[in-house]
């Protein structure tokens, strides 16, 4: 019952400002953020890659307002971008984006986070990485859809992300499983209506068993993002089915959460990326991790007991 709860919280601006000023909570999300700073994100970045695990940031940002944040959200990324040149790190390191922080919802919204996305993918083509196109609620599916099928006519390797609780997400997946298409499939960590999305954890569960079968037996690059054991031993059965090897597909998994399997994957040989966010503007992340486990809000109201 609180996972919908917490996901309204997600973007309440009044809630918001009660969880920020809360002295626990800089504490609890360190387990979740990499920090508010690029150089913070960089140094978890190369403690990461140092075990042998490969990595995708995040510059925290979404529904933004107006022109110039989307233009600062692009500069953030352009950023990294140089950041990750210098270090070298091309090569283990992609790039994930919200288009909402590119100023989709603007009007004109799809060619303005075209035009302000695009210099990131290129600046990621130029150091050898890609860019991830991360889906956010059902409202932007086909915007994100649209923006992204631009961009692969030059970047053919840029990324979409697809979310197993929609109930288009089946379709989507036959139209994305071709040659050369890189496809993030998750269950969903946002509050959707019943009209477009599965409500009931054991049909989202069984859905994306059947996203990641289309996935698997197609042309693509599936990245299989959960933290949930049955789905890894899933993927690994429908990849062996595939002929697949361990370098045809890979699995995701996000920063501080269960870090343990996360080496563990990395060490049986397989490709283990892991969803590194950072910036100012971790709330609304924040509070999608809190909704998504109850062991994690469990950890949060632990924090906040033990502190009072």
């Amino acid at each position: 019952m609180l996972g919908p709860v917490l996901l309204a919280a997600a973007r309440s601006d009044s809630i918001r400002r009660a969880v920020s000023a809360a002295p626990v909570t800089r504490p609890v999300v360190d387990r979740f953020i990499a920090g508010e700073r690029l150089d913070q994100a960089m140094a978890a970045v190369r403690s990461l890659t140092a075990r042998g695990l490969e990595v995708t940031l995040d510059h925290l940002g979404e529904d933004v307002t107006d022109r110039t944040e989307a233009l600062r959200a692009r500069d953030a990324y352009l950023a990294l971008a140089g950041a990750l040149r210098e270090a070298g790190l091309g090569a283990r390191v992609e790039m994930s984006v919200k288009l909402s922080a590119f100023g989709q919802a603007l009007p004109g919204g799809d060619d303005l986070a075209y035009a302000n996305v695009l210099p990131v993918v290129e600046a990621a083509a130029e150091v050898g990485t890609t860019v991830t196109l991360d889906m956010e609620d059902h409202t932007t599916a086909d915007s994100t859809l649209a923006v992204l099928a631009r961009l692969r006519e030059r970047f053919p390797a840029t990324g979409a992300v697809l979310q197993s609780c929609l109930h288009r997400t089946e379709d989507d997946c036959r139209e994305l499983a071709g040659e050369g298409s890189r496809v993030r499939l998750v269950k969903g960590a946002y509050r959707e209506p019943a009209a477009v999305a599965r409500q009931d954890k054991h049909e989202v569960d069984r859905a994306y068993v059947r996203c990641l079968r289309i996935l698997m037996a197609g042309k693509g690059y599936p990245m299989v993002a959960s933290h949930d054991p049955r789905m890894v031993a899933v993927a690994q059965e429908l990849a062996r089915r595939a002929g697949r090897k361990p370098d045809e597909y890979e699995f995701q998994m996000l920063y501080g959460i269960r870090t343990a399997e996360q080496e563990r994957l990395a060490a049986a040989g397989h490709r283990m990326r892991v969803y590194v966010p950072y910036g100012t503007d971790w709330y609304g992340y924040f509070m999608r991790r809190l909704a998504e486990r109850p062991a994690n809000l469990a950890f949060f109201l632990r924090s906040l007991a033990t502190r009072n």
